[in-house]
């Protein structure tokens, strides 16, 4: 008891100091998460998915395994604990689903430059060339560049369209590649193709170079996630003895699951940020 005293009183200096010790930024506004979130779902795939239902989906899936894990274990802090965990995974998985994406399209840019190249030297307008991609583009981006040929043919506005693609794309890349055609459209110029050339240059050195990179520190991931799974699986299992449920749901236990779970999630988060590569940053997106 003397423990979960001195935590709590703890917990209260904490909070009470925390204004000073993590001052809220100006950014940080209910507006900018939801952006975010929404922009979380289309890098992953899923432009028309809104942060409400994210967060919905979020909430029951946390509501469903805080049950399942109070039914099986009728331990409270372990369906605390399990009910966290599985309300942050809808998040994870959008996340990994916009890491595999972009690591997928990562291979498929260099061949949309040299489409481009090819239409723009075959005497096509910029236009034409970029619609012209609907069907010559690689299958993954051809919807895309069909929703931008159909955009241009009712609209006629060529920036308009661009900016819709770029939010249907929602790729570091593929920023670069229609703002590098905006420009070309606004200014002109002969060097165009010359541009379009380089960009495919670094972006194959790029996916060479960070594909040799993701092989060499895929362990890192799987050595976080086994690290961070394993013991929860090992609390589980004594927790359907009877002996463990109460020494698990004693001040001591909780106490003890509580700094766990704080200890897993910084150990996961430093596993993962060690074998993280930056990413681009997207243009104006």
């Amino acid at each position: 008891m003397t423990l979960v005293i001195g935590a709590l009183l703890a917990a209260g200096v904490l909070l009470t100091a925390s204004p000073w010790l993590w001052p809220r930024r100006a950014d940080a506004t209910p507006a900018k998460t939801e952006r975010a979130t929404w922009r979380l779902a289309a890098e992953a795939g899923l432009p028309g998915v809104r942060p409400r239902v994210i967060i919905t989906v979020c909430a029951a899936v946390s509501l469903l395994a805080a049950a399942v894990a109070w039914l099986m274990l009728r331990v409270p802090v372990l369906a605390v604990v399990a009910g966290a965990a599985a309300g942050a995974a809808p998040v994870l998985w959008l996340r990994r689903r916009r890491f595999a994406l972009a690591r997928d399209r990562r291979g498929l840019w260099p061949d949309v430059c040299d489409h481009l190249i090819a239409g723009v030297r075959a005497g096509l307008s910029l236009p034409d060339a970029v619609s012209d991609l609907a069907g010559t583009a690689p299958g993954p981006l051809r919807p895309a560049f069909a929703a931008f040929a159909r955009d241009l043919a009712a609209s006629g506005h060529f920036d308009a369209s661009a900016e819709r693609l770029k939010q249907r794309l929602a790729d570091p890349v593929a920023d670069r590649i229609v703002e590098t055609l905006r420009m070309a459209r606004q200014v002109g110029g002969t060097e165009l193709t010359t541009v379009l050339r380089a960009l495919s240059g670094s972006v194959r050195a790029d996916a060479a170079l960070r594909g040799e990179v993701e092989a060499r520190q895929s362990w890192i991931r799987g050595a976080a996630v086994l690290g961070v799974v394993a013991p929860w699986v090992i609390v589980a299992l004594l927790s359907l003895r009877p002996e463990g449920a109460r020494a698990y749901t004693s001040p001591e236990g909780m106490l003890l699951v509580a700094v766990g779970g704080v200890v897993s999630v910084a150990a996961y988060r430093l596993m993962v940020r060690i074998g993280r590569l930056p990413q681009p940053r997207r243009w104006f997106g």
